[in-house]
């Protein structure tokens, strides 16, 4: 039952032929943060009060007195200026318990349905994922699980990059730095070191010639905070403290910058055989390009290595989406869409959308101050060119009601711009929506790297994420202390469970638009909010239904009457019947966040009724009513979790 939405309406009901805009005033209704407030809070009344020129306590009783709620709460109280506070009765609270014991859907209902294209983790196939797709995976994959089981039709699209430059520098680093020997004994292995060769060497070329001009300038920045700092910041002239603080935080920017440009240029001086190939290979960039667009061309040799490396490729992100437990529909990658990208062009340029500049074939956008380029004066295409086409593509086939494209926040001006064309196309009808998230952090607050300072892969994570999983859930004394007897192959089931579920929840529980440090130690632990700790409440569940040795079966649930005695009871019975609000607004606002800190909030509710509430001790009317209360909470986790592409362990 979306209880929010229910007793909103209601509100809406009150206010209706009395109130303008009664919908949304109604929608101010929340969730109380404090139990002592109730479990509902309207905060109507004040922000209605100069409209209506009455004082608000008046408006809050005049607005209880039109209220119909009698059947789900107590009577309501107004606190304070005209908050109006509601409490649900808890023989409602036991009925909608019961009615999600009894249900296969823990009563969530099917919403009307729309179609989306969610379009996620699109990674380059020619170097390996690295930690940096994890949160467009699993968000994407966690959006398509939610707006699923909420009954809209979804398809999922892997977006691949497996035509542009990247190609090129594996094509050219192959023609000239291949090890044949380790080729033949791991290609997956030598294109990923090819790759990162060639990228260190284009690095460092374009920052070498950077570096005197970053210090310069970073030199003349530091001197005008000195004589900006002169005329006295703390002399109270604002102007003057203004423009100490603009140039602090551009000082701060410079620094960056330039020990980014020092990394790159050392990780070469510090290598004799990358400085040697850096010297021998000037102007690795245009070599690599131009392997790329003999490969757009046709070139047969460039399209006989594309095609041998593609498979391998493949295989490689596969074996990652195998452990992750996430799949696609479709895997329709930019090489899909390249025997499409010269009619579209051409489209576009004879609807007046797209003209002629220097040369090269722009689209011009209001609002924007440089174009988006979709071919350039060499006649090749851009990122721009295969998106349209690719909206085009899933206009025509899939006639979806919304796209969402789940992509760092730093592609953001580009998406602003691929909307604004694809408007201008005459589609107006569908929803885009470009679902950004922020960067996984290293403890420097820098983009995750290892000490070396290369991306860290995510092959990698994973299997340290199950290693560390191992020695926190399966330490031996934690074991002899539980009484658990499992077997090896037992555990590392487990570890692989609670470490993929660590990584993944990791992710997931931060507000996707923020950025987050990425603690792999922290992940795995068994208390605070991890999913380490919402399996292990999990697995209490199951562990106390095992002891009870009831069956749980229909005839049972038919019989038992859900008791709300106690304080304890009664939060876990509320946590629990607003689970689907949680997963409402979790998919209205694409945000897995508010799905996995509803879970957490239940399994430290569960934790509390655990240690205040004796299950299989008490007495039988109320052991069978907190065993129903165990039930449901396991299967809410359970559910909950499998929505985020988490799994859950029977013993841990």
């Amino acid at each position: 039952m979306q209880l929010l939405s229910t007793i909103a309406a209601r509100f809406e009901n009150a206010l209706r032929d009395w109130v303008p805009d009664a919908e949304r005033y109604a929608q101010l209704v929340t969730i109380a943060r404090e139990p002592k407030h109730g479990d509902y809070q309207a905060n109507i009344a004040m922000p209605l009060a100069k409209p209506l020129g009455q004082p608000p306590r008046e408006i809050a009783s005049r607005i209880v007195e039109r209220l119909k709620i009698d059947d789900l709460c107590e009577p309501p109280e107004i606190a304070g200026p005209g908050f109006i506070n509601l409490r649900l009765q808890n023989a409602f609270l036991a009925a909608a318990v019961k009615q999600m014991a009894a249900d296969e859907r823990l009563a969530v209902g099917k919403q009307p349905t729309r179609r989306f294209v969610v379009d996620f983790s699109s990674p380059n196939v020619a170097k390996p994922m690295h930690v940096g797709h994890i949160r467009s995976t699993v968000i994407g994959d966690s959006i398509c699980r939610l707006l699923r089981f909420l009954g809209h039709e979804v398809i999922s699209d892997n977006h691949l990059g497996d035509w542009g430059t990247q190609f090129g520098m594996i094509i050219y680093g192959y023609k000239h730095f291949v090890d044949s020997d380790a080729f033949r004994a791991n290609p997956v292995a030598e294109l990923s070191r090819i790759y990162r060769v060639v990228q260190a060497i284009i690095g460092y070329q374009s920052a070498r010639p950077q570096l005197d001009a970053e210090k310069r300038r970073l030199t003349r920045l530091r001197q005008q905070l000195i004589a900006a700092d002169a005329t006295g910041e703390g002399n109270g002239n604002k102007e003057a403290a203004k423009k100490v603080k603009q140039l602090r935080k551009e000082i701060a920017a410079a620094e960056m910058r330039l020990r980014e440009l020092e990394e790159k240029v050392q990780a070469v001086d510090d290598d004799p055989q990358l400085a040697r190939l850096a010297a021998e290979h000037p102007d690795l960039e245009t070599r690599a390009q131009r392997e790329t667009a003999r490969l757009h061309q046709g070139d047969p040799e460039n399209l006989a290595l594309w095609k041998q490396f593609m498979p391998l490729a493949i295989r490689e992100i596969d074996n990652v989406y195998r452990r992750l437990g996430v799949q696609f529909d479709y895997t329709l990658g930019e090489s899909f869409y390249h025997p499409m990208l010269s009619s579209l062009v051409e489209k576009l340029l004879a609807a007046g959308i797209a003209t002629e500049s220097d040369g090269a074939i722009c689209v011009f956008l209001e609002g924007f101050e440089t174009p988006m380029i979709i071919r350039k004066r060499d006649g090749a295409f851009l990122y721009a060119t295969t998106d349209l086409a690719t909206i085009e593509y899933r206009l025509d086939h899939f006639a979806p009601d919304a796209i969402l494209y789940v992509v760092d926040h730093r592609q953001a001006e580009h998406f602003q711009k691929l909307f604004a064309a694809v408007r201008r196309l005459g589609h107006k009808d569908v929803e885009l929506q470009h679902v950004a998230f922020g960067t996984v952090l290293g403890p420097d607050g820098r983009p995750f790297k290892t000490r070396s300072g290369s991306v860290v892969g995510l092959e990698y994570l994973l299997d340290e994420a199950v290693e560390r999983a191992y020695g926190v859930v399966c330490d031996p004394q934690r074991l002899d202390r539980s009484g658990l007897e499992l077997t090896e192959a037992q555990q590392k089931e487990i570890a692989e469970v609670v470490g993929i579920g660590a990584i993944k929840y990791a992710d997931l529980s931060h507000n996707r638009t923020s950025d987050y440090e990425f603690n792999i130690d922290q992940m795995v632990q068994l208390e605070g909010n991890t999913a380490t700790y919402i399996q292990y409440m999990y697995a209490r569940t199951a562990s106390i239904l095992r002891k009870s040795e009831i069956m749980v079966d229909a005839s049972w649930l038919e019989q038992v009457d859900v008791v709300l005695e106690t304080p304890a009871e009664r939060a876990l019975a509320l946590q629990l019947v607003q689970f689907e609000d949680a997963l409402v607004q979790s998919a209205h606002e694409y945000m897995p966040s508010i799905l996995a800190n509803y879970l957490y909030t239940l399994a430290r509710q569960y934790a509390v009724f655990f240690d205040q509430c004796p299950v299989l001790a008490a007495p039988p009317s109320m052991r069978d009513s907190r065993l129903l209360l165990c039930y449901v909470v396991g299967r809410v986790i359970r559910q909950g979790l499998d929505l985020l592409g988490i799994g859950v362990v029977e013993r841990m």
